[in-house]
């Protein structure tokens, strides 16, 4: 791909570039086979619809999944808010109490606040230094009156991954739902055994080199009854999610999740070799850490705190030459430290100082390079500035 900036691109985990055999695969749906979906009375109709059908079963085949445990959306967070809303507005006069944890995505804590509102009793778990849970605390947190256990798979500040096979047998052994935001790894880590392990997930399309507002929602077979519909009008979706058929985007989506799923293996390798070698010329950086070292990690994502700097003022210096980010994208504009770092016990000064780096396909070991003595650079040029940093050995 041609970088139309100077600038590096290393925020992969807010969006991506749409791959260019997405947009080939999409652009006959916007002029040529321009039907809707749900017209069934003529070949336009038809035409859009076989389109839908064929890429859904192309979706299903590659994760391992029925067709009709898909459900397409505008993205993760519509998923969401279809999950959790769905789920305790069905079940929550018999089961209201809820289970997250507190590095979860803003968009699982915003609805998690909403429904506490609406009667939801919810328990945010902590985690560790290293930003996994406490299995021991989760058991101890299970309850009869649990509906639901919502856990990040791969989260998207830091990458750490969580272990859901153990979360997966205490929720099943306590008879509630369990629901992963596996928005950050598709396509990243293997998750051949991931969908025996949840009842619900979301996945986004524009995290895969695809296009923005479309997504999916997983929903085990078993469960298919178990939510009302989110959006009604149409009956689209068996139901579950009514509304015209986005045919171009839900093409692009297919087309995106089967390239993901082809490269992922040698993908996973290049992009881990590429991180670790940022991650150790960023750590010859003094007073500076790499949070989530001691997890399992997405292989392209690095979250490192620089001391004794203003995080804001890095970020704008680096900005002039680096497109990273100090967080969620979702959460970009606040002026908190990071409520995952600030979770997993990072100093407020470090917390305050992070920044994520997410690389992806089209980053280059050059890049890595580059961005390593940029970030030395900037570093060095605003403690050389900072009254805290001639005083740190005194």
């Amino acid at each position: 791909m041609k970088r139309q900036h100077s600038h590096l691109y290393l925020d992969y985990n807010a969006t991506t570039p749409c791959d260019p055999q997405v947009v080939e695969a999409m652009l006959p749906f916007f002029s040529e086979e321009f039907g809707n979906a749900s017209s069934s009375h003529h070949v336009y109709g038809w035409m859009a619809k076989n389109a839908v059908d064929e890429v859904t079963d192309t979706i299903s085949r590659v994760l391992g999944v029925s067709s009709k445990e898909l459900v397409y959306t505008s993205g993760a967070t519509e998923s969401i808010n279809q999950v959790l809303k769905g789920l305790f507005g069905k079940h929550g006069k018999t089961k209201n109490h809820i289970i997250a944890t507190k590095v979860e995505h803003k968009a699982v804590l915003d609805v998690c606040a909403f429904l506490e509102e609406e009667g939801a009793m919810v328990t945010y778990l902590g985690v560790n230094t290293d930003g996994l849970i406490n299995l021991s605390q989760l058991e101890d947190a299970l309850s009869q009156n649990t509906l639901l256990v919502s856990i990040l798979f791969a989260n998207n500040e830091t990458g750490v991954i969580q272990h859901l096979e153990e979360i997966s047998k205490l929720c099943r052994q306590k008879g509630c739902y369990l629901f992963s935001d596996a928005t950050q790894a598709l396509g990243r880590v293997p998750i051949d055994d991931f969908f025996s392990l949840v009842d619900f997930a979301c996945f986004s399309g524009h995290k895969v080199y695809g296009p923005k507002g479309v997504g999916l929602t997983y929903m085990d077979s078993k469960h298919l009854k178990d939510l009302d519909s989110f959006i009604r009008g149409g009956g689209q979706q068996r139901g579950l999610r009514g509304g015209t058929y986005n045919v171009p985007a839900i093409v692009g989506l297919a087309k995106a999740i089967e390239l993901a799923h082809s490269l992922q293996k040698e993908e996973h390798i290049r992009l881990q070799a590429l991180r670790n070698n940022l991650e150790l010329g960023l750590s010859s950086i003094e007073v500076s850490q790499v949070n989530g070292k001691g997890a399992d990690r997405l292989p392209n994502t690095l979250n490192m705190s620089f001391d004794f700097i203003d995080g804001e003022q890095l970020l704008r210096g680096l900005s002039r030459h680096i497109a990273v980010s100090n967080g969620s994208a979702c959460n970009s504009g606040s002026t908190s430290p990071s409520h995952v770092l600030t979770a997993m016990g990072v100093p407020e000064s470090y917390a305050f100082a992070s920044l994520r780096f997410s690389l992806g396909r089209y980053t280059t070991q050059e890049d890595v390079e580059k961005t390593i003595a940029v970030v030395k650079e900037e570093v060095e040029r605003q403690r050389a500035h900072s009254v805290l940093w001639e005083r740190r050995k005194s």
